[in-house]
């Protein structure tokens, strides 16, 4: 135990000195390309991407979670093949322009930072299909999400959100929505519209009534639980509902917050198998 959190102190002390052999011990050599086309650096105490990572062009996934970044070199966008990036667990309250030039991106992981905002250059990841925002400082919807037509997955809990725009009924493509811990008042009216929707999860907000849900022919989950609601949603035969006067059993409802969780994981990961 003693040794591992010196070595942390170490790492902690390296990562501040921008030298090449510093950046050697925190990182490796870094010499060639991972067979796998894989790069997992997360957690290595990071305050700037190593150069050297940029020139893996044939890269398809880079793991960069759990860092001290806030910003990226523009040397990244040489990875032009790139699919997947988790920036999660960092200290990003901008996003680097240059990742939005890695238009083959799929998966993007960007909860646990500071950011606030998006810029309108996120637009041109028109392949993006997974976008994680969760537990950023998000006043207002980014209305540049909007313009993602391939987007199946969006993840928003955690910020500050009391509304959602109408134009996100253009997604037509997204299958789940993950809006726990806002600030909802109401149930957001563009939901209704969206048939094509198969997991709403609205957990820690502040409805206290929820419309009829019945006519959401696609929808599989509704996470609902906490909040003030005076009634349940009403859902069609078939659909899953996590929350007050849900269809369960009184020792499920004991559950509680595992119970949640588990119906998430099961239909999110449902949901990435098939894409």
């Amino acid at each position: 135990m003693w040794t591992e959190k010196m070595g942390n102190v170490v790492r902690g002390a390296v990562a501040f000195v921008p030298s090449e052999r510093c950046q050697r011990f925190l990182v490796g050599d870094l010499k060639e390309m991972p067979l796998d086309r894989t790069l997992d650096l997360s957690s290595r105490q990071l305050r700037r991407l190593p150069i050297r990572a940029s020139a893996f062009d044939e890269l398809v996934k880079l793991y960069l979670s759990d860092n001290h970044l806030s910003n990226l070199p523009p040397e990244l966008r040489n990875l032009q093949k790139l699919q997947l990036l988790a920036l999660d667990f960092n200290c990003f309250e901008e996003l680097p322009l240059v990742i939005c030039s890695l238009v083959q991106l799929n998966i993007l992981y960007l909860g646990n930072n500071r950011l606030y905002r998006l810029p309108k250059e996120l637009g041109q990841l028109t392949e993006l299909k997974t976008l994680w925002l969760e537990t950023n400082c998000f006043i207002k919807f980014p209305r540049v999400i909007c313009e993602l037509p391939n987007i199946k997955t969006l993840h928003l809990g955690y910020n500050q959100l009391r509304s959602l725009p109408a134009e996100l009924e253009r997604l037509e493509e997204l299958r789940s929505i993950w809006l726990a811990g806002n600030l909802l008042n109401d149930f957001p009216p563009v939901l209704l519209k969206m048939h094509y929707l198969e997991v709403i999860d609205v957990d820690r907000n502040r409805i206290r009534q929820f419309p009829s849900l019945a006519y959401l022919r696609g929808l599989k989950l509704v996470i609902y639980d906490h909040n003030p609601c005076v009634n349940a949603p009403a859902v069609a035969e078939g659909v899953r509902r996590v929350g007050r006067w849900a269809d369960s059993s009184d020792d499920e409802e004991d559950e509680g917050d595992g119970k949640v969780a588990k119906a998430g994981i099961k239909v999110q990961g449902s949901l990435e198998e098939n894409e």
